[in-house]
């Protein structure tokens, strides 16, 4: 029964990270998107949109990109911990 529980706890702990990773990012980025194409950047027309809020839909954009972009950065540097530590002597994420 101990070893039934464990796997349920594990099997719900790799569910969740496959949510924020598989659905929850994709999500950020279609939302830097939508927030982009608001903002008017790279377009031609302006439209009626006031200036404070095309420079918020910006600066939300930015942000979303940021955050992907940090995710993305910090899994190759995960994944890669162990070249980093043996050949280079960084250890990143803990010495495990």
């Amino acid at each position: 029964m101990q070893t039934l529980l464990m796997d349920l706890r594990e099997l719900w702990r790799v569910t969740v990270a496959a949510l924020v990773f598989g659905a929850g990012l994709p999500a950020i980025f279609a939302l830097g998107v939508r927030l982009q194409s608001r903002s008017g950047i790279g377009s031609a027309g302006g439209g009626a949109v006031s200036v404070a809020r095309r420079r918020a839909a910006a600066a939300g954009a930015v942000v979303c990109y940021a955050a992907v972009a940090a995710t993305v950065v910090a899994g190759v540097l995960f994944v890669a911990k162990a070249f980093l530590a043996a050949r280079l002597g960084i250890h990143l994420f803990g010495a495990g």
